[in-house]
């Protein structure tokens, strides 16, 4: 397998970051390489901390690294203090790349061996407050290209990224044109947004979005035609409602939902654009490199079209969460329920943790939500599960209305022939924001909270 060093040389000649400077990268990754080969000659390779904010020091700061054996923690550099004291204390690393330190910075690392040393942490988790380092290898984000490209039928991969870099979904964009020789086009999802777009033939380019991002654009009229061009535009990072999947087909993008997380090195299900345009609803067929089974409780293997436990067997999977790895991990049971279709196509029906128990019956939150979006009178909604003594858990609506003299009570007028009874919410709470991360994920616990103590006012 061709290590980093070997797509660097083969790229050395070639233009392909589009916005950036090209040579400039080829040369912070060589130097930064042989101070880091330096360091390693004197004993363990440095475990690095990596918040650079420039995209290019970003990514050829983690070509090095990589190159260099060394164990490589990607950071957000937006994280506040109490997130940066976490991972210092957790990793203790011995430099430290960008977070404010200039070029360089020395930790307090304590020397101690990563459980394997060219490994690639990936944080996910910041939406639930404790931030966890994914641990890839280079070999597992490799599996993950070879997937996509073998999927897609493609030699190179060209890229327009909006997404973070020390996010898997933006890292992934990178790793996908920088190891098959593709161009990689690299913009503030802001510029995007007010119109100062990099100039790139669409047709030939992938760009990777989250729903509330497709929604954005999609009140555009001239980002709907920029947008339209592209040869496909894959949507992932939380799930889609249907209001946004129709608009987004109404207009002729050329959308591929996608189905993947950190733990999976990206997706490992993707639908192809011309069935999402067919009407085809679903996150997809399996990609080549992995393998997904439904399973019920007991562990059995189910049926087509039966709703149970996803399990993942894929090349990319990760090795655990630093610092624990996991001996063989070859199947990764997931939070999500879903089932595969006749066609062998994933569907989403929701997250197990998410279920909410009403008098008994099983409430998946996706449903519901999809159901007040189509309604068109909610801006962004949130559906969760509060203790009730009655019925175990009360159904709440926390919802951005889209006019500040929306009722509930026409919004609840509207479910009345879309879902049973008992999926309709019994309490609603508006508020001004939903609290999403940058992945487009809800703080569902900081939800729970707000609701709590609203209707605890409401009562006293």
């Amino acid at each position: 397998m061709e290590r980093p060093l070997d797509y660097l040389n083969n790229l050395a000649q070639n233009d392909w970051l589009i916005g950036y400077n090209s040579h400039q990268f080829n040369q912070i990754a060589q130097e930064l390489y042989l101070e880091l080969t330096q360091i390693s000659a004197y004993g363990t390779p440095p475990k690095i901390i990596l918040g650079e904010r420039e995209p290019l020091r970003f990514l050829a700061s983690f070509i090095a690294a990589c190159a260099a054996n060394c164990p490589v923690f990607l950071c957000n550099p937006d994280w506040g203090t109490q997130e940066l004291q976490q991972v210092f204390d957790l990793v203790q690393p011995d430099i430290i790349l960008g977070m404010g330190h200039g070029a360089w910075g020395m930790g307090n690392g304590n020397n101690t061996q990563c459980p394997i040393l060219n490994s690639i942490m990936i944080p996910t988790g910041g939406s639930s407050g404790q931030i966890k380092f994914v641990i890839q290898t280079w070999e597992t984000l490799i599996a993950s290209v070879k997937g996509f490209t073998e999927y897609f039928q493609l030699k190179q991969v060209n890229s327009f990224c909006v997404l973070p870099l020390y996010h898997v979904s933006g890292l992934m964009q990178f790793m996908r044109s920088f190891t098959t020789g593709g161009k990689l086009a690299i913009q503030a999802f802001k510029a995007v947004e007010s119109n100062q777009i990099l100039n790139i033939k669409q047709s030939e380019f992938f760009i990777s979005l989250v729903p509330t991002q497709l929604q954005r654009l999609l009140q555009n009229p001239e980002l709907i035609e920029w947008l339209s061009q592209f040869n496909t535009v894959l949507l992932g990072g939380a799930p889609a409602w249907n209001e946004l999947l129709e608009k987004a087909r109404f207009h002729r993008i050329r959308l591929a939902p996608t189905y993947g997380m950190t733990e999976t090195a990206s997706q490992i299900a993707t639908l192809k654009p011309d069935d999402f345009l067919s009407g085809k609803i679903s996150s997809g067929q399996i990609l080549p490199h992995a393998k997904v089974t439904i399973r019920n409780q007991q562990g059995e293997i189910l049926n087509p079209n039966q709703i149970g436990n996803i399990t993942i067997h894929a090349q990319s999977l990760s090795l655990g969460y630093y610092p624990i790895t996991k001996e063989n991990q070859t199947d990764f049971q997931v939070d999500d329920l879903g089932f595969l279709d006749d066609q062998n196509h994933l569907n989403i029906v929701g997250r197990n943790s998410d279920k909410i128990i009403t008098g008994g019956e099983n409430i998946y939150p996706a449903e519901i939500e999809s159901a007040i979006q189509a309604t068109q009178m909610v801006a962004d909604i949130c559906v969760i599960g509060i203790p009730d003594k009655h019925w175990g858990q009360a159904l709440t609506a926390i919802y951005i209305p889209k006019q500040s003299d929306t009722s509930t009570l026409k919004i609840q007028t509207q479910l009345k022939d879309k879902l049973s009874k008992f999926k309709i919410p019994k309490y609603w709470i508006p508020q001004q924001n939903l609290f999403r991360n940058s992945q487009g994920k809800i703080n569902r616990q900081q939800l729970q909270q707000i609701a709590i103590e609203f209707l605890q006012n409401r009562i006293t």
